[in-house]
């Protein structure tokens, strides 16, 4: 296990390589592997682990009644998933976890994630601090989601997501960290008709764009 590769994630930040090496026995860590679209957590499981991508990538996918699917999150290295259903007992996945890549996780229990050691250890209490950070964040990101498609229209939701990547950048000119169809899949929309509407946004000099940068133009 690379600890220093860990020390360098967002969930064991602050926790040196030593004391992460000291700490995964505790929390019963193990790592396994997964070929590309390999099925890592089932809708309706029941998880007490949470997972932590050491490489590759996994998708969150949605599966609807009718057959068709939709990817609802992504992770990549150093980022962890299942997080929320793994601290409530019982409760079952509504989503998948999918292998987006060949991948390998590290799994660790969650329920002694949360339980202070008997040592009361610092770096137990840093994980636990880590952890409430990470679910934070990612309530911000989702409540963030929900104010951006709150609009009825394909163009009230792309200029409220772009409106808040100019404030987070401080600048009128950024990149976005989402490819076409990643971007119409995060805003719920249909991807033909959204590019559809950043070409008319651009001729009308709204926005310039060139892939995944953009330029917010001041209207005159």
């Amino acid at each position: 296990m690379d600890s220093t590769f860990l020390s360098e994630t967002n969930l064991f930040k602050g926790i040196s390589p030593e004391a992460i090496t000291a700490m995964l026995p505790c929390l019963d860590a193990r790592t396994k592997s997964y070929k590309k679209e390999d099925c890592i957590f089932l809708a309706g499981d029941q998880i007490h682990e949470i997972g932590l991508v050491l490489s590759g990538s996994v998708n969150i996918v949605a599966d609807f009644y009718w057959g068709t699917s939709h990817i609802f999150g992504h992770f990549e290295k150093g980022e962890i998933f299942a997080e929320n259903y793994a601290a409530i007992p019982n409760k079952e996945l509504p989503v998948s976890v999918i292998a987006a890549k060949d991948c390998e996780v590290l799994f660790l229990d969650m329920q002694k994630m949360m339980t202070t050691c008997q040592k009361v250890c610092a770096s137990h209490q840093s994980l636990s601090k880590n952890l409430l950070m990470i679910s934070a964040k990612k309530n911000l990101n989702l409540s963030s989601r929900m104010m951006h498609t709150a609009s009825k229209s394909i163009r009230g939701r792309l200029l409220s997501y772009l409106s808040e990547q100019a404030i987070n950048h401080g600048s009128n000119k950024f990149q976005i960290p989402f490819n076409r169809q990643q971007l119409a899949d995060y805003l719920a929309v249909d991807r033909s008709a959204m590019s559809n509407e950043l070409s008319k946004m651009q001729k009308e000099g709204l926005i310039q764009f060139h892939k995944n940068e953009f330029v917010l133009n001041e209207l005159s």
